[in-house]
């Protein structure tokens, strides 16, 4: 599974804004079980230059990610991209065009507290547990009211028309979370200071700061969900995205051809160690290289890779090795060797295809079919969805139709998307970018991916689309197919 989400398990709304009464400030207010964050900035409403402020704190489970990590659940430093993302919250107050947030590490510890009254500020600490704009919890002040923050690293976003949710790419700040460099202590999120309203040093400024270069108009009011949201898919979170398809080139393999280059060239193997039902490391390689030669025969034959082809370790039981074969022969077979050549733990064959110029641009259409779906599924598994494609005017003969099955096709650039039926909300979106991670694996039985079924929400519908790459026009192109299913709770 290449998505993953980490839920927030800590978040508040601090203010000092004035109450109702635009005499009073509510300083001392909590909003740590609200299940809305919001953040403003407001401009001359008590006085000619009176400035009122909210700022949003939220904290996630960076131990979790760690544990993750260690137990090869998400991959290493580099090889996974991490995402803050918070979902606008409707509201019937006024949203800000063009608005700027900023996203800063908070330095310090805080506490969430039990306040809701995010209207007029009754639901004050008092001393007792949960953070304010003075404090960061029960008896500890911030250093600086309104939070304290790191200089470094700063992320920020512009929301054109105002309602778009938040999503920013956080990965340096969780590396550093994960590696302690940093302590966690979560992010604050509000304006950034030339949107923050300006700040005098006359008596109005009470126990504010003072932001010579912010701004003296309005913005007024981004809200989000927060993590106490009965929302499934609105919640606060960092999710984590990484590529983890699996290329093997078993069923789509091709000989060296001048037509294409040295990379397009090179063909990629797997070897699957499935024991009982279940892969397993080779307890003679276990991490390490394993080794590869190819034959003409499944007793030998003719050795076309005179030169052993080193392979190595993937993930738990699966091992690969990438080569050019450079041959006429149309079917082959692989031996996979430990060390010296001196075991073979497995002998597997595939066919040898030709690259071949054409004299159009072709622009195929598909024909798609999702083989293996089932009406029903639990949150408690992974499922895995496995596709057959054929050409769309594919027509074979009566004796092929009566004799064999076509095989089916590999198209090596495949991404999906999963939305909710009853309102067609695209709850994972195809994600086509650098991290991939919804790009789909194959192997020689055609397409497939993984779906880790709690990422959605129990008692729904759910429908599947794909699409497919076409180098013809440098583009993904969706497949005018649905498959349909729903999740239940176990």
């Amino acid at each position: 599974m290449a998505i993953k989400k980490y839920y927030a398990d800590k978040d508040n709304t601090i203010t000092n804004a004035f109450e109702a009464n635009l005499q009073t400030r509510g300083t001392g207010a909590n909003m740590g079980l609200s299940d809305v964050l919001e953040t403003f900035s407001i401009y001359a409403q008590q006085s000619s230059g009176s400035t009122e402020l909210e700022r949003i704190l939220i904290e996630f489970p960076v131990s979790q990610i760690t544990t993750d990590r260690a137990s090869n659940t998400i991959p290493a430093s580099g090889s996974v991209s991490f995402y803050l993302n918070m979902y606008n919250a409707r509201s019937n107050q006024t949203l800000p065009r063009e608005l700027n947030l900023v996203v800063l590490p908070i330095s310090q510890s805080w506490q969430e507290g039990t306040g809701l009254d995010m209207e007029e500020y009754q639901d004050v600490t008092k001393g007792n547990i949960g953070s304010n704009w003075i404090n960061a919890g029960q008896s500890a002040p911030w250093t600086r009211e309104g939070g304290d923050y790191l200089t470094s690293p700063v992320y920020s976003q512009t929301f054109p028309i105002g309602n778009e949710d938040l999503e920013i790419d956080i990965t340096p700040l969780v590396e550093d979370w994960i590696a302690g460099t940093i302590t966690n202590y979560g992010v604050g999120v509000h304006l950034t200071s030339s949107q923050e309203a300006y700040f005098s040093s006359s008596a109005d400024t009470g126990s504010q700061l003072i932001n010579l270069v912010g701004a003296t108009e309005t913005y007024y009011t981004k809200k989000f969900f927060g993590r106490g949201t009965e929302f499934f898919f609105s919640k606060p979170t960092i999710q984590a995205r990484w590529d983890s398809s699996i290329k093997d080139d078993r069923g789509n393999f091709y000989a060296s051809s001048s037509l294409v280059s040295a990379v397009d060239n090179t063909r990629t193997l797997y070897l699957y160690n499935v024991i009982g039902g279940r892969l397993r490391n080779i307890p003679a390689v276990g991490t390490g290289e394993i080794y590869v030669k190819v034959y003409t025969s499944a007793s030998a034959g003719t050795d076309l890779t005179p030169t052993p082809i080193t392979g190595g370790y993937v993930s738990l039981g699966i091992y690969s090795a990438s080569f050019a074969l450079d041959t006429t022969v149309s079917t082959v077979y692989d031996r996979w060797y430990s060390s010296g050549l001196s075991d073979v733990y497995h002998t597997g064959t595939f066919d040898v295809k030709q690259y071949a110029a054409s004299t159009h641009n072709p622009y195929g259409n598909l024909v798609t079919t999702l083989t293996n779906l089932r009406s029903v599924y639990t949150t408690s598994e992974t499922a895995r969805f496995r596709f057959y494609e054929r050409q769309k005017d594919w027509s074979p003969t009566i004796y092929t139709v009566a004799t064999t099955i076509t095989d089916t096709l590999v198209n090596e650039s495949a991404s999906y998307q999963v939305h909710r039926v009853i309102d067609d909300l695209v709850v994972i979106p195809y994600n086509t970018g650098s991290d991939r991670g919804t790009q789909m694996s194959f192997d020689v039985s055609g397409n497939y991916f993984d779906l880790e079924m709690d990422l959605l929400e129990p008692g729904y519908s759910y429908g599947i689309k794909i699409a497919y790459y076409n180098e013809t026009v440098d583009s993904y192109v969706g497949q005018p197919y649905e498959w349909k299913f729903r999740v239940e709770e176990v």
